[in-house]
């Protein structure tokens, strides 16, 4: 006898979490793993997805709902009892606090409490939502209209993002990667949030730009679509794998101005001092404001928020003596902490009198919807004395 859809995705769910909780792999890795070996369909594969999300979103209400046993299967089954939203269930549901409704560990809620004060609480529910599903339009290859009309014709809604010019959000369940669309490079997937991010740096065809914490590269690409891919757009990382992802993103959507640069020491970055008319600095922080799209994170070791902090500041301090004077740079992350968000600038500021700061703004996923984000946008004034 065959297993049943809903027996093929809880054997899923088993797999992945056991790799996730009792091995400390990361969620995505994980899910990778699991489908690779057990080849699932992918109405499948998107229904694992979604339950392991929304579990480990709220993963300590679920563990004390489950009582005494400890075992996975008694975890999955008090997910899913809770999810039947049946009368007893909402009544135990009702008896956890807010703080495990929400799927908060206590050392987070200590420190979002200590950061946030009385904001904490909206950003820690809006934490434990299900995050919306944004792709960026590719300019280099066609237009925000163009791309849904495509979308809707291989059955996928999606509707503008209000503000956000390069944003669509995706509204109906899709095989998204399987389009023609994706595979002819006319998007990428990528948070209205992050969107608004590069859109707050002016770079223009032509321009010398650094995106000197590329990772894999999602806002290196969109910083080429505004370049119109004309100009030179370098993009570094301290990890070679990630730049070589970035590299195959690229050539699939037309950016043909990104050249790549492995960071090897810190004579890379000195080479390079006074040569970017434009400079990007997405810096390591802890990812407070995208829990929600990494929901594991909350559940291993408390976040490394002091270290962070020395990494952030020592970037900014040495990073930014790549722009040129009258260039402007964009220091982002992607928390919503202030101590890695305006009190970096404001010390970077007061030992730094050849930069000033021309905007910042805080991006609350309580109050957009997006993930949560931070930029500074500043403008270099002199030589430093």
């Amino acid at each position: 006898m065959s297993s049943s859809p809903h027996d093929v995705v809880t054997t899923l769910i088993s797999a992945i979490l056991q790799l996730v909780l009792e091995q400390d792999q990361q969620l995505e890795r994980a899910m990778s793993q699991v489908f690779s070996q057990h080849k699932p369909a992918l109405a499948q594969q998107a229904q694992t997805v979604a339950h392991c999300g929304a579990l480990l979103r709220r993963l300590n209400a679920y563990q004390a709902l489950a009582g005494a046993n400890k075992s996975l299967t008694a975890l999955i089954a008090a997910y899913f009892s809770q999810q039947q939203a049946t009368e007893s269930a909402q009544q135990q549901w009702q008896q956890l606090s807010q703080q495990l409704q929400d799927g908060c560990p206590d050392w987070l809620e200590q420190l979002g409490q200590a950061e946030l004060g009385a904001d904490w609480s909206a950003e820690r529910a809006a934490l434990a939502q299900a995050a919306p599903r944004y792709i960026r339009v590719n300019l280099l290859k066609t237009s925000r209209d163009q791309l849904r009309q495509a979308l809707a014709q291989a059955g996928i809604q999606s509707q503008p993002v209000a503000g956000v010019d390069t944003a669509l959000q995706i509204t109906s369940d899709a095989a998204l990667f399987q389009t023609q669309a994706f595979k002819q490079g006319w998007f990428e997937q990528q948070d209205a949030g992050s969107q608004l991010v590069v859109a707050a740096l002016p770079v223009k065809p032509g321009s010398r730009v650094i995106d000197a914490c590329a990772g894999a590269g999602g806002k290196t690409l969109a910083l080429a679509a505004a370049m119109q891919g004309k100009g030179r757009l370098l993009a570094m990382d301290v990890e070679q794998w990630k730049l070589d992802n970035l590299q195959q993103r690229a050539n699939r959507a037309g950016a043909g101005n990104i050249e790549t640069r492995l960071i090897s020491s810190s004579k890379t970055i000195k080479r390079l001092a006074g040569k970017a008319d434009h400079l990007l600095l997405d810096v390591p922080c802890t990812g407070s404001g995208v829990l929600r799209r990494n929901p594991d994170a909350k559940w291993r070791a408390p976040m490394r928020l002091a270290e962070l902090q020395l990494l952030q500041q020592d970037i900014l301090q040495r990073y930014s003596k790549m722009l040129m004077v009258g260039g402007e740079l964009l220091y982002a992350t992607c928390s919503i902490f202030p101590s890695e968000n305006r009190r970096q600038i404001d010390l970077f500021l007061a030992s730094r009198p050849d930069f000033v700061l021309m905007s910042d703004q805080q991006i609350s996923p309580a109050a957009t919807g997006f993930d949560g984000f931070y930029y500074a946008h500043l403008r270099r004034i002199s030589e430093l004395g």
